[in-house]
Order: C-alpha cells, then structure tokens, then sequence
C-alpha cells in the first residue's frame, strides 16, 4: 500500500471505474472527478500526487483544464488522448503535461507510467538544495551541466537560469534537454531525438519534437524567437550548439564572470 492518491478525471464512468480498480490494486489511494470545477476543488483541498486527464472531457476541454492546473500547481498530469489526436499530444506537453498515454491504453501500460512520472516528481522532491552555491555543485552528489550561463542538475531533473532561479522544465522538457547536453554540437536528426527521448515513433507529419523544442526554448534561450543555443539544421532536425561543462562532484565551483 503506498501513500500516494492519484485523480482520475474522465466523464466516461466505465474508463474511471477501470482506471481506479487497476490503481486500487496497485496500492494507490483513487479519487475520481468528471468536472473541471470538481478536479480545482479537489485540488484546493485535498493532497494529489497525480492527476490522469483525458483531453476530450465531455464539453469541457482537457488542454485548457491541464493548462488552469498548471498554473495552480506542480502536480505530476498523466494526459489520456485519442489514437489519432497528434496535435492534442503536443499542445498537451506544451501546456505542461508529464506524460500522455494514448487510447485505447492497457492497463499495464498506465500503470507503467504512473509509476514513472511519480518517481521523476518523488526524485526531484526529495533532492536536496545546496545552499552554499546554486549552480554549482549537485548536492544529490551527481555530476551536472553548465551551459551558457545556466546549469542542469539531472539527479534532481532542473535547471537553474542565469539568475539562479528554477526554470521549472517538466520532465519532457528535461528529457530533451538532458539529450541534447550530452551530444552538444552534433546535429541530431528528429528520429533520432524522437527515439532518444523515448516518444512514439516518428512520421514526417508529425511535429512532437518541433514543439517540444518550440517550448524548450521559450525557457533556456535568451531570445527565444533568435534561438542561439538550440539551432535548426533545414531538412535534418537541430543542433545544440552552445559548448557543455560537465561538472563532477569534486570540480571547484565555477568563478564568478
């Protein structure tokens, strides 16, 4: 038995009645909602480790209910999508979903991911701050990224800007980036980044790496619209092309600039 509650949202009673007995069994304590006023209530005043949300809620719409939640809280969002709904995944990662899981589903498979993303939430919660020098020194005791000006600590899944503040990447943002620090200046294909990220496989129509990297860079780039870290290569995919410091635990802190 675990202490963790997951909500279902879904206006469909047979998927939610599904869906709680597969996480019942699992250990997980189920709350269930069919409203987007029910799930900011529950929010508001009971503690949520994960949210399951489908997209198409009836006659409300998941994406802009995924995108309120966001906004409110840094609960872990599971979103459930239809086979076909290729923009509804990608306009679900943007507005800061963990995860999508696309129907019809095997109740493995959610399982699979629930267990997943509520470990990438638990790691980052429980890792420890350093508070001698952000930005420097992983206290988890791992090594870390320094980049133009910002560092990436992937025992804790974030990412410190210029200013040392938190750019709170979800952990597809983080996945991406992770990809991308350690293959810096070498042009990556989008197959090869749909693969290495661990997505779908990819078609020519589809446009989940365009705008996972569309996103990433609204939080790492100076000026997003003249992107100076992450560059297109026309017909091919992108390159990271800024230099990486890979930071071990026993590397002297950087001097200040």
């Amino acid at each position: 038995m675990t202490d963790q509650t997951i909500l279902v949202v879904e206006d469909d009673s047979k998927i939610r009645t599904l869906l709680r007995n597969v996480m019942e069994d699992e250990g997980y304590s189920v709350l269930e909602a069919d409203s987007a006023v029910d799930v900011l209530e529950m929010i508001k005043s009971t503690r949520i480790d994960l949210i399951t949300l489908d997209i198409h809620l009836g006659s409300e719409n998941g994406l802009e209910l995924a995108k309120e939640i966001r906004r409110i809280s840094d609960i872990s969002i599971i979103m459930l999508t239809g086979k076909g709904d290729v923009i509804d995944r990608v306009v679900g990662l943007e507005v800061g979903a963990d995860d999508y899981i696309t129907k019809p589903f095997h109740v493995r498979e959610v399982i699979a991911r629930i267990r997943s993303v509520l470990r990438r939430a638990g790691d980052k919660s429980a890792a420890p701050q350093d508070s001698h020098a952000p930005g420097t020194q992983d206290a988890a005791g791992g090594a870390h990224f320094r980049f133009d000006g910002m560092t990436a600590f992937p025992d804790r899944l974030e990412v410190l800007d210029r200013k040392g503040l938190d750019c709170r990447l979800t952990s597809g943002d983080f996945k991406l980036l992770s990809v991308f620090l350690h293959r810096p200046k070498r042009v990556l294909s989008r197959d090869q980044l749909m693969d290495l990220t661990g997505g779908a496989e990819w078609s020519p129509l589809d446009r989940t790496i365009d705008n996972q990297v569309a996103r990433l860079r609204k939080k790492i780039e100076r000026d997003p619209s003249d992107p100076k870290l992450i560059k297109t290569v026309r017909g091919v995919g992108y390159t990271f092309a800024c230099d990486v410091q890979t930071v071990q635990p026993s590397d002297p802190p950087a001097k200040s600039a």
